[in-house]
């Protein structure tokens, strides 16, 4: 049996470091080895074949497990989701999702569950994309300019969409240093954003 995690972020601004922390600290809790990683910056849009994802499917085997941080990292939409699951299932692969709080084996209890949550994640992402574009047109017949705000950066807005991974590592006495290396901004830069939420 082989332990993989999978990190899946879908644009340059997300980082893959909450995502790795978040793995980590789920297989240490439960004396689980992990024995490879994989990670890559893609849509879940994209077809499972064309991904790091479908070249993994494709060379685990039974017994082996999958760990992510949710199932959303695996597809964007229901269908994507539910035919990995389908083909992990047929090959007696189990897939932990760690924010769904459930292992996926092959019993029909885990299929229906996940089938569930399939449906109910795509159809609050497409709540979510239907309020935002409402939001936004609203902003523009208003006047309001829209986009990133002058002085912003990547690095911020990665920063504060983390900030409650961050938070948990530096509680967890991971040091700014290591958590600034992650996220690959100076520790002086960290330790302003933070004293900045601070004040």
């Amino acid at each position: 049996m082989t332990v993989y995690a999978y990190i899946r972020v879908s644009t340059e601004i997300q980082n893959y470091a909450s995502q790795r922390y978040e793995i980590e600290t789920y297989c240490r809790s439960r004396g689980i080895s992990i024995g490879e990683w994989i990670s890559e910056t893609v849509s879940g849009t994209v077809a499972v074949e064309k991904r790091e994802l479908g070249a993994l499917l494709g060379r685990m085997g039974k017994g082996d497990v999958l760990i992510c941080t949710e199932l959303s990292r695996l597809g964007r939409n229901m269908l994507m989701i539910m035919g990995i699951l389908n083909a992990c299932s047929s090959k007696g692969i189990s897939i932990h999702s760690i924010k769904d709080h459930f292992d996926l084996t092959d019993s029909i209890n885990s299929k229906i569950i996940a089938f569930a949550f399939a449906l109910a994640a795509e159809i609050e992402r497409n709540l979510i994309s239907q309020r935002t574009k409402e939001a936004l047109a609203v902003k523009r017949i208003e006047g309001v300019r829209l986009g990133r705000p002058p002085g912003s950066s990547k690095k911020k807005v990665t920063f504060y969409k983390d900030y409650e991974r961050i938070k948990a590592m530096k509680d967890d006495g991971v040091s700014l240093s290591s958590i600034a290396r992650a996220y690959g901004i100076h520790r002086n830069t960290l330790k302003k954003y933070l004293d900045d939420i601070k004040s």
